[in-house]
């Protein structure tokens, strides 16, 4: 399941274990495993050894590829997206909306589970202002009619104004939420075969490569060379580690950022003067076939005679 909550970009690693208490452990108990990015508040002292304390095991996602923690990057996404369209028009509301945005995705249909995360999690779905009846007893009274539907009639204009605009602003988000969860699942496999897994090279220990640096941080790259002309690879580098589809790399110290990397990241590395592997062409194979250029290729008789 979802669980929001707005913090500022000064929070520290004490205050963010408390807003796991306060929004996560209270509802939820202690997990098995965390996932995290590498985020300094997460990597820190006090957030490793809290979490061994309550043996939770800590994992964290690979340098600079976010995928590996596929599911929460896509909320983020869908998050950002809603949150982007909602308050439009007032930029400072986007707080005031979290418990909206994080009641309609876990309203939202899951496309792995073919359930939302409220039935997953209690064999049941919520009750939403779209199931209730016009004029529900719940609401204190009114009784609905053709003209009346909602049960307003009597209210000050005021008073009915901020009921439709607080009820709109709800049906508004969820109905986001559905759209953007569905046009998520609908290119989220496209996305991953598109730039996830465009490098498919394999290395093994003791190899030399290239990283890019794209996603490095400036004094990690200036620790290698000039910011301004660099190329787009850095290196070349030991493969010291080998972890699937991503790699340890043995790195100066003086670069200081950590050492594993996504596969899609890093390049074979040539030194200067080596010949880059050629793939036969179409002509040539069919040159090769119709020519005999070997031993290998001849006849057996032929071969024997030679």
């Amino acid at each position: 399941m979802v669980q929001l909550a707005a913090v500022r970009k000064s929070v520290t690693a004490p205050q963010a274990a408390q807003l796991f208490v306060d929004n996560v452990f209270r509802n939820h108990g202690l997990p098995e495993a965390f996932v995290s990015d590498r985020d300094p508040r997460f990597v820190s002292h006090f957030w490793q050894h809290l979490f061994r304390l309550l043996g939770t095991r800590l994992d964290m996602s690979t340098a600079d590829h976010p995928q590996t923690d596929g599911q929460t990057e896509r909320v983020n996404r869908v998050l950002e997206d809603i949150l982007r369209s909602v308050c439009a028009a007032e930029a400072t509301k986007w707080s005031v909306l979290l418990p909206q945005v994080e009641f309609a995705l876990n309203n939202a249909v899951h496309s792995s589970t073919g359930f939302t995360p409220f039935y997953v999690n209690g064999l049941r779905h919520p009750r939403t202002p779209l199931t209730l009846p016009p004029a529900s007893s719940l609401g204190g009274g009114g009784e609905a009619n053709a003209d009346d539907p909602r049960g307003l009639k009597g209210l000050r204009t005021s008073v009915k104004r901020n009921l439709l605009s607080f009820i709109e602003t709800g049906e508004a988000v969820r109905q986001r939420v559905r759209d953007a969860v569905a046009v998520a699942q609908d290119t989220q496999k496209e996305q991953s075969d598109r730039q996830g897994r465009k490098n498919t090279q394999v290395f093994k220990l003791g190899d030399q490569v290239l990283l890019n640096d794209k996603n490095l941080p400036t004094q990690a790259v200036s620790a290698v060379g000039s910011t301004k002309l660099r190329p787009c690879f850095v290196g070349p580098f030991t493969v010291i580690g080998v972890h699937g589809h991503a790699y340890t790399l043995d790195l100066p110290s003086s670069m200081a950022t950590h050492p594993t990397f996504y596969v899609g990241l890093l390049k074979p590395y040539r030194p200067a003067g080596a010949a880059e592997p050629e793939e036969p062409t179409a002509s040539q194979n069919t040159a090769e076939r119709h020519s005999p250029s070997s031993e290998r290729d001849l006849p057996r008789e032929a071969a024997q005679a030679q």
